[in-house]
């Protein structure tokens, strides 16, 4: 027989079919819900960490580890709460928590199928890797992460161009990665690698000197380890339509990003009617550009970026132009 502790998520879990033996509902002190059940026999637990007085603090789950067997305990996470990130997540492994879960199929699973350290691993992996890139962001090194979001919004090249642009600044120091594909090689390039997602800790090691990583990030969802990262979209009619028939609410989850427009014939106007149908911002608006030449636009949006010093005179020689940069 199971036990169910719920409270801000006992909705979703009164669907949950399975036994139970005990069922409570509310805010308890991590020590509280130690004494009501260590003592008390259960074949798992089913806990919605709500119900943890200061859940988002580390040392609550601590308490929970050290008083109650956690091999028995299913834990369920607010989805997209800051429990979920990467570093907190490596932390509840680093007690022995391995079952946790942000929905109800997840609990059903881990009921039958509890998680092992093997299966968990790779979220240690991952922080691992937010700790080097923390140390070098900190040494003043940037790691950018380009992400396509409409289909083929021109990721690849745009990396390529970035590359090119920045090399002319700090010469052999730029260095360009690709996620679970190999496009790259196509470009002849070096200093432009090909890896998959469990060998990004060794390269950003190994590429520990350069001045600035641009990352393709293609399929990895969790791009923690970039300093910054970049959503590109093509604002072409037939592009904006699929994505949203894939995900109307694509533009909530976009707020706050850096969006830039890629390939763009838009003016301002037309970005200005842009953001208003959106409701977001648009970070920059891109030109099509030709990868075989220097594009001085490029610069512009690096410096924007901050990897660059800003030029204002060239800026506002640019402003004025159908492709210059939007908002200033």
């Amino acid at each position: 027989m199971n036990v169910i502790i719920s409270n801000e998520q006992r909705n979703i879990l009164s669907g949950l079919d399975i036994d139970i033996i005990k069922s409570i509902s509310g805010e308890y002190e991590a020590n509280e819900i130690v004494d009501m059940f260590k003592n008390f026999f259960y074949n798992k637990m089913v806990l919605d960490v709500t119900a943890i007085k200061n859940y988002h603090e580390i040392r609550s789950f601590q308490t929970i580890a050290m008083g109650l067997d956690v091999e028995k305990i299913v834990f369920f996470l607010p989805e997209g709460s800051d429990v979920c990130t990467s570093s907190f997540l490596s932390k509840l492994v680093s007690m022995g928590i391995y079952n946790f879960t942000t929905n109800v199929d997840g609990i059903k699973y881990l009921l039958e199928h509890p998680n092992t350290y093997k299966q968990v691993a790779h979220i240690q992996q991952l922080n691992e890797v937010s700790t080097v890139v923390t140390e070098k962001v900190e040494n003043g090194s940037k790691i950018i992460g380009i992400r396509n979001v409409t289909e083929h919004a021109g990721a690849t090249t745009f990396i390529y161009i970035l590359k090119r642009e920045l090399r002319a600044h700090f010469g052999d120091t730029i260095i360009a990665i690709e996620i679970n594909k190999s496009d790259f090689q196509y470009f002849g390039d070096k200093n432009m690698v090909s890896i998959t997602a469990d060998q990004l800790k060794g390269a950003l090691t190994r590429y520990a000197g350069a001045s600035v990583i641009l990352v393709d990030l293609n399929d990895m969802q969790d791009d923690s380890f970039c300093s910054d990262v970049l959503y590109l979209l093509e604002p072409s009619t037939i592009k904006l339509n699929k994505l949203m028939r894939r995900n109307h609410n694509i533009f909530s989850k976009l707020q706050q990003k850096k969006i830039v427009l890629n390939k763009s014939l838009l003016t301002n106007k037309d970005i200005t009617d842009f953001e208003y149908e959106a409701q977001t911002k648009v970070f920059y608006n891109m030109p099509p550009l030709d990868e075989r030449q220097k594009n001085p636009v490029v610069d512009d949006f690096l410096s924007r970026l901050g990897i660059l010093a800003s030029n204002k005179k060239e800026s506002k020689k640019e402003s004025g132009k159908i492709f210059g940069l939007f908002r200033r």
